[in-house]
């Protein structure tokens, strides 16, 4: 029998190509590129989808806030959550209305007359840092036109009457549909995670929402008792617009740091158009207010929220601005506070899973 000839050509073998995704390397190096990827496009869409994304997080700020107030009617009114959702919204607004109200016919007349005195003050201590030296002479607006020029891309989208309202309308809405029912959006979120992360997510955003819920409570407070006070204060001293400064006052505590300052600014303007002596009240009222609400009231809103150092707070507020404009300074206080929370969440959670105690750093 003739024995076999070998074969004049070797049988293909097939091998693992470039595309082939079962080879660990080429899987490896997809999940590298697929990260990367998706963070240059997270990225750009926080930047391209600026002002859409900072309306959402206005819209849970402002949810916030009714589920706060839903949750306190609930200690005295046995009532349906819907009811008490809804007359929450009622007294929110009614007591809107009335402030509106009592801006239009009482103080309307004194907000020109504010921006004349804030103007004028600012041109006098130019001329006289121009007098000194400090800065150039002939043209004392325009630095005030570049500080105030840099609040960012978003004032642009919601500076204008109708951008504002149609912003705050599109706040308003997203917030009471998140406040109507919460945990339809907290189990679509946790719908996109995997099942050992659920129970997880629901802890972590059970513990924002008492933060948030807290600090915005006790931010609230703040910002009756500044307004108020403020408004007593002056109307005793005998400084003009008190009522006016008082509600600029109040409004401005919602951000921390730089509304007291801006407040601040304001208060002593107007108290020296009227004279030296009431220049000089208006800057006791100013640090006798701010005091007691640093040494009273913001102590005690932080030993039941989270505590938050002011070096952070205005930092963030500045990088916000700078990013986002003013919607970024409005809502970075609450941001800060939930990226906090959220972080020292999960370092206690992995503290626990590796058994792991607190560690002594000597000095």
């Amino acid at each position: 029998m003739a024995a076999r000839k070998p074969p004049t050509t070797e049988p293909h073998v097939e091998r693992p190509g470039p595309a082939e995704f079962r080879d660990p390397f080429v899987r490896r190096e997809l999940a590298k590129a697929a990260v990367w990827f998706g963070m240059a496009l997270l990225i750009v869409g926080i930047i391209v989808l600026a002002q859409p994304l900072l309306l959402i997080v206005g819209g849970a700020i402002f949810a916030v806030f009714l589920d706060g107030g839903t949750r306190l009617l609930a200690r005295y009114l046995p009532i349906p959550r819907p009811w008490r959702l809804l007359l929450t919204i009622i007294l929110g607004f009614g007591f809107l209305g009335w402030v509106f109200w009592f801006a239009g016919t009482t103080i309307a007349a004194q907000a020109e007359a504010l921006r004349e005195v804030v103007t004028a003050q600012f041109n006098r201590v130019m001329a006289f840092a121009g007098s000194l030296g400090l800065v150039p002479q002939g043209q004392p607006t325009n630095l005030g036109s570049q500080l105030m020029g840099s609040v960012g891309r978003l004032t642009t989208a919601v500076g204008s009457a109708i951008g504002a309202v149609a912003s705050s309308i599109a706040m308003i809405v997203i917030g009471i549909f998140l406040a109507a029912e919460p945990r339809i959006y907290d189990r679509g979120i946790a719908w996109m995670l995997p099942l050992r992360a659920r129970a997880g997510f629901y802890r972590i955003a059970e513990h924002v929402g008492f933060t948030l819920r807290r600090l915005l409570f006790g931010r609230l407070i703040g910002m009756i008792f500044e307004g108020i006070f403020t408004w007593i204060m002056l109307s005793l001293g005998g400084v003009p617009m008190a009522a006016l400064l008082g509600l600029v006052t109040g409004v401005l505590a919602f951000i921390p740091n730089i509304g007291a300052i801006t407040s601040g600014v304001l208060m002593v303007a107007v108290g020296f158009s009227a004279g030296a002596d009431k220049g000089l009240y208006a800057i006791f009222v100013y640090f006798f207010v701010q005091n007691i609400d640093g040494y009273l009231v913001v102590p005690y809103i932080a030993r039941r929220t989270v505590d938050l150092a002011p070096a952070i707070v205005l930092g963030m507020q500045l990088l916000m601005g700078a990013l986002f404009g003013i919607l970024g300074v409005l809502f970075a206080d609450p941001i800060l506070a939930t990226l906090k929370v959220v972080l020292v969440d999960l370092s206690r959670r992995e503290a626990a899973k590796e058994a792991e105690g607190p560690a002594v750093v000597s000095g």
